[in-house]
């Protein structure tokens, strides 16, 4: 079964229908690859390339006002496919969706994103807006 590594045209398109101007939150969860599969046959592991990929987009993530606010290692999914296992989750946080757009058209990005999809096996990247109010449930 192939993993999702990159979104679909539907998906993309439909992200950009959304609001542009309100700080956006990006739920990233992330699966890597024993090694890392590079068109050019690089050798490296997945964890690897996946850090060469934070370090060649990290200055553009900044560049455009990214942070990440939440990291961790996954241990256990609790609810949910208990196959469904994770090596990385973290929580990006931009200062608006256009600045999501700048990065990912960023040309020195699209440079680094090789990393990326030689690194990742699957992922999920979930947009959330922020809610108002109270910090109670409900």
């Amino acid at each position: 079964m192939a993993g999702s590594i990159d979104p679909e045209r539907e998906q993309f398109e439909a992200f950009k229908t959304l609001p542009r101007d309100t700080p956006i939150n990006m739920i990233n969860l992330v699966r890597l690859r024993a090694e890392a599969v590079y068109e050019d046959g690089t050798k490296a592991t997945g964890a690897e390339a996946y850090t060469t990929y934070g370090k060649t987009s990290g200055p553009i993530f900044k560049r455009v006002g990214g942070t990440i606010i939440w990291r961790g290692e996954p241990k256990l999914v609790l609810i949910g496919p208990s196959d469904e296992a994770w090596d990385l989750a973290f929580i990006a946080r931009y200062p608006n969706a256009g600045a999501f757009m700048e990065m990912v058209t960023d040309p020195e990005y699209r440079k680094a994103v090789k990393h990326r999809q030689a690194a990742v096996l699957d992922s999920r990247l979930i947009r959330c807006e922020e809610l108002g109010g109270s910090s109670e449930f409900g």
